[in-house]
């Protein structure tokens, strides 16, 4: 009988965590996106992209989301599954080496993902991926936002230089214009 109890309790739980989940991405708006990431730090995010992708051959987007959609939600989408949505909506593919990354922030959630096409992620790997990830999420939390972004696409461009080095004047396949969804 306790077991049981145990189980209504932890299906409680569950269920008021899903709750606050959808109120918190229903109550998030582009209000958000414009307090935490102001034009400036969009400038900023846009110019440290265009540096990047000056020293290596490689392509970064960058994607702020404020939350999922009510559809999303209810299907359970987490930041991951979503990020590998918005990089195949943005046709990240779309590079002659394969070569392009995707910086995801779902605002909602706090949460960061990186998605590197197929050409990159086995060069870099799912660990350091994960560091990045984990390294801007930490400056968010503490409200650094721009340096938290332009942290992140740095330890990108680290990366894509070793493997991906560029090889004369910069193509621009991708726009580098922060994305607000």
């Amino acid at each position: 009988m306790v077991a049981g109890a145990d189980l209504v309790a932890v299906a409680l739980r569950e269920g008021g965590k899903m709750i606050k989940r959808i109120i918190r991405h229903l109550l998030s708006g582009e209000w958000q996106t414009g307090r935490l990431f102001p034009q400036q730090t969009l400038n900023a995010i846009e110019q440290e992209i265009i540096a990047s992708e000056s020293a290596h051959a490689g392509e970064i987007r960058f994607v702020i989301e404020c939350g999922l959609g009510i559809t999303p939600l209810f299907k359970g989408f987490c930041t991951r599954e979503r990020s590998i949505d918005v990089f195949s909506q943005l046709r990240m593919w779309d590079t002659d080496h394969r070569n392009g990354v995707l910086i995801y922030l779902l605002l909602a959630d706090h949460s960061v993902e990186i998605v590197a096409d197929r050409g990159v992620h086995p060069k870099i790997g799912t660990p350091e991926w994960e560091k990045i990830c984990r390294d801007m999420e930490t400056e968010f939390r503490q409200g650094r936002y721009e340096s938290g972004a332009v942290a992140g696409i740095k330890a990108i461009t680290h990366h894509l230089t070793q493997h991906f080095p560029a090889l004369g004047p910069p193509r621009n396949a991708l726009i580098n214009k922060v994305v607000i969804l």
